[in-house]
C-alpha cells in the first residue's frame, strides 16, 4: 500500500516488518503540534488504519527530550486570534483526535522525556505506553488558566481512576516515571537505552500474533470503556466469529499440536 506523502516533515511514518512507527519531528520545540502536524497526523493514522500490513502501531517523539509536549503556542496569535480561526483550528484538532479511533490495531507509545498535557493525551491514545526512567508527566491546565475539555478527563479517569486523576488535575503538578506506573499511567518503566528494545520486542510479538484475534481484542478493549448503551456489540460479535471461522484459527491449532511456531496471514 502506497505511504501518504506528507506537506511537512515535522510528521514522519515508516512501516517494517508489520510495524507502522508515527514520530513528532519537532525536537527543536519539544515535539510541541502545530497545526500542520495535526493534518498529517490525520494523514497517517488513516492510512495505518487501511494498511492491512500494518498489525501494531508504535508512537513516539524525536530527539530524546520529549515525547510530545502539548500544543505549539507559538501559533495560536496566527491561528487562534478570530471566531474563524478558532473554529477551523478547533475543528483540525477535532479531526485529528477522532483519527486515532479509525485505528482498529495495538497503539504502544513509547515515551522518552516531556509527556505534559496535550501530550499525555496523545500517549493515552495508545494502549500500552513504555517509559523510559527520565520521563515526566503531568497536566498544567490548572496552573494555566486553560479549560481542560470533559474528553480529557474522562480519558484520564479511564486510564488511571478518579483519585490519582483528581490528583494529576488539581495539581498540575509534574510526575516522575515511577510515580506514573504506581498511578497505572503507563505499563513499564525501563533504563533510557533499553526503550528501543523493549517496544521493538513488544511490538514484533503483536505483530506475530494472528492479526484477525489481535484486531478483535483491540475493538474489543475500546468498546470495553464505553457506556453499556454504546457499546457495538454487533462489530464485536462479527470479529469473534470471523476469529473462529479464519484459516489462521486452523493454522494455531496445528501449529500446537506440532510444536511449532503458527504463520499467520490474517485470513
Amino acid at each position: 500500500m502506497d505511504r501518504p506523502t506528507l506537506a511537512t516533515d515535522k510528521m514522519l511514518c515508516t512501516v517494517d516488518n508489520g510495524v507502522g512507527t508515527m514520530t513528532y519531528n519537532h525536537p527543536e520545540r519539544r515535539n510541541a503540534v502545530n497545526h500542520e502536524m495535526r493534518l498529517a497526523i490525520i494523514e497517517i493514522l488513516t492510512s495505518f488504519a487501511a494498511d492491512p500490513d500494518v498489525r501494531v502501531v508504535v508512537v513516539t517523539g524525536a530527539g530524546g527530550k520529549a515525547f510530545v509536549s502539548g500544543a505549539d503556542v507559538s501559533e495560536f496569535g496566527a491561528l487562534r486570534s478570530t471566531p474563524d480561526q478558532i473554529a477551523d483550528y478547533n475543528e483540525v484538532a477535532r479531526r485529528a483526535g477522532a483519527a486515532w479511533a479509525l485505528v482498529d490495531k495495538p497503539i504502544i507509545a513509547m515515551i522518552r522525556g516531556y509527556c505534559l498535557g496535550g501530550g499525555l493525551m496523545t500517549a493515552l491514545n495508545a494502549d500500552i505506553r513504555i517509559a523510559t526512567e527520565g520521563s515526566q508527566f503531568g497536566i498544567p491546565a490548572a496552573r494555566l488558566g486553560l479549560g481542560f475539555g470533559f474528553g480529557g478527563v474522562t480519558a484520564l479517569v479511564d486510564v488511571v481512576g478518579r483519585a490519582a486523576a483528581a490528583e494529576i488535575l488539581y495539581t498540575g503538578d509534574r510526575y516522575s516515571a515511577a510515580d506514573a506506573l504506581r498511578m497505572g499511567l503507563v505499563n513499564r518503566v525501563v533504563a533510557d537505552d533499553a526503550l528501543e528494545r523493549t517496544v521493538h520486542d513488544m511490538a514484533a510479538t503483536i505483530s506475530g500474533n494472528a492479526p484477525l484475534t489481535v484486531r478483535s481484542l483491540a475493538v474489543g478493549l475500546r468498546e470495553a470503556v464505553k457506556e453499556p448503551a454504546e457499546r457495538d456489540g454487533a462489530r464485536i460479535a462479527e470479529l469473534y466469529e470471523a476469529c473462529m471461522a479464519s484459516e489462521d484459527y486452523v493454522e494455531g491449532r496445528r501449529a500446537f499440536m506440532e510444536k511449532r511456531e503458527p504463520v499467520f496471514k490474517g485470513r
